[in-house]
Formats: structure tokens, C-alpha cells, sequence
């Protein structure tokens, strides 16, 4: 019975690390220097903002620790699924609608991932009621594997 129960157990997890390989852009993304939040389902593009349900459902957001304004993802195309790197591009807009840009996101092995910004307006987030412009390049970490 032990032994079932073992090779079960082994059995699932194993089956766990298979789907967030295989689904690598479906994750809560965390940076801790800029305390930004990344959450995201490209295939089934169905993440809701908590306090924002009046925009439905989308491909992902990306939030500012302790505020409500986000960036939303109006579009995720993934470019590269099977590779080392895959990646997606990404078109963003601000909750307001005035400001956008396009972005690369790539995922770098299980748990790391990296936001490029290519083009469009400045990646920024309220912080301490002054705005903060993001790098170009932040890297993200998955914050729990779903």
C-alpha cells in the first residue's frame, strides 16, 4: 500500500513539472525590486483584475504591489512554444486606455522569465504617489506553480 501511495504521489508531481513546462505562460510573476506582480494565461486568456471585473476576461495584467492601477494584456501571441526560450509578444495598455506598448515575454527555464519592452509608451507605476519608470528589461520570477 506504501508503495502505491509513493509511486502516486511521484506520479503527480512529476505530471505537475510536465504542465508548467509545457504551459509556461500560465503563472504569477513577481519582481521583488520594483514590487510588480505579472499574472498570466495566454491559452485560455480568462484572468479577471480583482477590484477591475468590468474590463472581463483577458490574457494578464501587470500590477504595482499596494495600488489598483495596472497595465493590461490586450493581446498575447505566442511566437515560440517549444523551444528553450519560448516567448510571446505582447501589446499592453494602461486601465485608463491612453498609454500602450508592445513587450517580448520569455520564459527562461521553470521559474525565471524576462518582460522586454520594445516599443510604445514608458513602462511606469505609481510609487509613493510619484510615477516610477520601469527598465526596459525587468526579470520575473514565477511566484507559485499552477
Amino acid at each position: 500500500m506504501r508503495t502505491i501511495l509513493v509511486a502516486t504521489f511521484l506520479t503527480l508531481c512529476m505530471t505537475a513539472a510536465a504542465q508548467t513546462a509545457s504551459r509556461p505562460f500560465k503563472a504569477q510573476l513577481y519582481n521583488e525590486e520594483y514590487k510588480v506582480t505579472m499574472r498570466i494565461n495566454f491559452y485560455e486568456q480568462d484572468i479577471t483584475i480583482p477590484g477591475q471585473e468590468l474590463f472581463g476576461q483577458m490574457a494578464g495584467y501587470l500590477s504595482k504591489e499596494g495600488t489598483s492601477y495596472c497595465w493590461l494584456v490586450v493581446e498575447a501571441n505566442i511566437d515560440s512554444h517549444d523551444s528553450d526560450s519560448p516567448h510571446a509578444t505582447l501589446i499592453m495598455s494602461n486601465d485608463y486606455g491612453s498609454e500602450d506598448f508592445k513587450a517580448e515575454l520569455t520564459a527562461k527555464g521553470d521559474t525565471a522569465y524576462v518582460l522586454r519592452h520594445l516599443g510604445g509608451s514608458v513602462l511606469k507605476v505609481p510609487n509613493n504617489g510619484k510615477w516610477q519608470k520601469l527598465p526596459k528589461i525587468i526579470e520575473l520570477k514565477r511566484k507559485n506553480k499552477r
